[in-house]
């Protein structure tokens, strides 16, 4: 490294690590938190965070960004750049979903329709640990996008961004020219008090045949200043938002949003495992998933997501299935999806 590289790093180091400090809690405008009348803000997020890590009272929990953080990240592959080729004639897509190079997805995505206009959407999904290489990683994702301006939730095992293999939370921006994930650059506002953006899912694994953890996981527009927030588990905990004022597409609404899993390997590597590793056999106990999808209308309204456009780009590797999976008492609709990428045929 020059001394000139050096000299850059202390500088966006210096800029990125923040001493932590008293915030003034933020209100949002939301409809899921209109639902939530509990005040409490204990979270099964916060609950697997353990107690002597957590952040004195009224402060943030700001990761401090090391050398080594920033010297992994110029190691990232280009963002995902994915465009759904569809009939101008039909709200129904015609054409193929054209992956980035080195990235193969297994998704479901709201049908494509020009007066879509959502607020928000979100998933309650489980956690595996697939086996990745240096310069790979395997994630799912709740993505939303207007144009070129997208948010994303999820879970992923990426060694170049984190330095280990384990499965962790990530939320990941693009906007402009700039492709950021948690806080490694500004733009997401961290409010929470007990949820650090790369927090280990280790401990929460399910194990194939053996009922586990889930979390969901939501990103909704504040109706009154046009920020989109995180928020987490099931009283829909606030985490932080994305100020409005640093998107061009995303001021208003999003027009797509997808879930599932998504890898990447560099060229000439092997494609890793996606989500249990294993084909979905319809067994939500076995199977990698996103269940309950919803959007938001632009009222604000959740909509339960029934209809979907499904895209696998390669069916060798990995394969997906969207149905309804319960018993007698209550029953849910499940967007399955997973495989062993190119390690072993299952």
């Amino acid at each position: 490294m020059s001394k000139s590289e050096d000299v850059e790093l202390e500088k966006q180091l210096k800029f990125l690590n923040k001493p932590a400090v008293k915030t003034v809690k933020m209100k949002p405008t939301l409809s899921r938190i209109k639902k939530n009348s509990s005040d409490s803000t204990t979270t099964w997020s916060s609950m697997i965070w353990s107690k002597d890590e957590r952040c004195p009272f009224g402060t943030v929990p700001i990761k401090r960004i090391t050398k080594d953080d920033l010297l992994r990240q110029k190691y990232m592959p280009p963002p995902e750049d994915a465009i759904f080729d569809v009939s101008n004639n039909s709200s129904e897509p015609k054409g193929g979903y054209i992956s980035s190079q080195g990235y193969q997805v297994a998704i479901a995505r709201t049908l494509t329709n020009p007066n879509n206009k959502f607020t928000g959407a979100g998933m309650i999904t489980n956690f595996y640990n697939p086996r990745v290489e240096d310069g790979q990683h395997s994630a799912c994702r709740l993505k939303i996008q207007k144009d070129s301006d997208i948010i994303q939730v999820g879970w992923r095992v990426d060694p170049t961004l984190y330095g280990d293999s384990k499965t962790r939370l990530f939320i990941h921006s693009q906007f402009g020219k700039t492709d950021c994930f948690n806080t490694l650059c500004p733009g997401f506002v961290h409010v929470d008090t007990g949820t650090p953006l790369d927090m280990s899912y280790m401990d929460s694994l399910t194990h194939r045949g053996v009922d586990g953890y889930e979390e969901t996981m939501y990103i909704e527009r504040d109706s009154v200043n046009g920020n989109w927030w995180l928020l987490l588990s099931s009283n829909y905990a606030q985490i932080g938002f994305w100020p409005q004022r640093i998107f061009t597409g995303l001021t208003s609404f999003a027009t797509n949003v997808e879930w599932g899993g998504v890898v990447y390997s560099p060229p000439g590597v092997p494609k890793p495992p996606m989500g249990s590793s294993f084909f979905p056999i319809r067994n939500n106990l076995c199977d990698a998933f996103c269940r309950s999808i919803t959007v938001l209308n632009k009222n604000g309204k959740t909509i339960q997501v029934d209809k979907v456009t499904t895209q696998v780009d390669n069916p060798n590797m990995y394969k997906v299935l969207f149905e309804r999976l319960g018993n007698d008492k209550e029953s849910y609709l499940f967007f399955l999806y997973g495989g062993p990428g190119e390690s072993a045929q299952v």
